[in-house]
């Protein structure tokens, strides 16, 4: 994983007994991360320049606390992940119907993505394909114990491989956010075509 977050959190916490330092080094990272996130909401390409001149520091200050664009497009894309992980820590994946629940999981995960899309674009242009992965591990692995779960209920199929379908979900979840970034669905419309898509791909065959 980049190490951006790592290092804006440390950057704060080395004001030592000097506490309004370390107050405004935390009011600099969040006013950082507000403004990168309107930025990149309106513009993928927006530059460090532009990000440090909406939050009102210096460019000295903005990569004393992200080394790079990607380091903060990396904090960016951990903090929007991290809220769908909370929705799937507050699911219970043992419960209900595997496919019902996996349906109610993409869509309360996209009504958060959606808000990022740009910004989540943004970052996979910017990142190695093995950071954006890494970010999305405990996603991924949620997904790949429901699907588990699915083919022991016949919900889902178990003629592919767990891993296939997984990815195939992570694929289709992409697509679907670069189907909008490109002004070709709207997002109601990319979630339809999400669940419909996803629907016929995981469905176990017939006998």
């Amino acid at each position: 994983m980049d190490s951006g977050h790592h290092h804006g959190t440390a950057s704060a916490r080395r004001g030592g007994s000097g506490h309004p330092r370390r107050a405004d080094a935390e009011r600099n990272i969040a006013a950082i991360l507000a403004a990168a996130t309107t930025c990149f909401g309106k513009n993928p390409n927006a530059s460090m320049t532009e990000i440090a001149a909406a939050a009102g520091v210096g460019r000295v200050t903005l990569y004393g606390h992200f080394a790079s664009r990607e380091a903060l497009l990396s904090e960016l894309m951990e903090r929007a992940l991290a809220e769908v992980a909370a929705v799937l820590d507050a699911t219970d994946l043992d419960q209900g119907p595997a496919d019902e629940t996996l349906r109610a999981l993409i869509r309360s995960s996209w009504q958060l993505l959606d808000r990022n899309l740009r910004m989540l674009h943004a970052a996979r242009r910017a990142l190695p394909a093995e950071a954006v992965h890494d970010h999305h591990v405990g996603i991924l692995s949620a997904m790949e114990r429901l699907i588990a779960r699915g083919r022991q209920e016949g919900a889902f199929r178990d003629d592919l491989p767990s891993h296939w379908l997984v990815g195939t979900i992570y694929a289709l979840v992409q697509a679907a956010g670069d189907q909008v970034e490109a002004g070709r669905f709207t997002s109601e419309e990319a979630l339809g075509a999400l669940e419909a898509t996803l629907a016929s791909a995981l469905r176990r065959p017939p006998a």
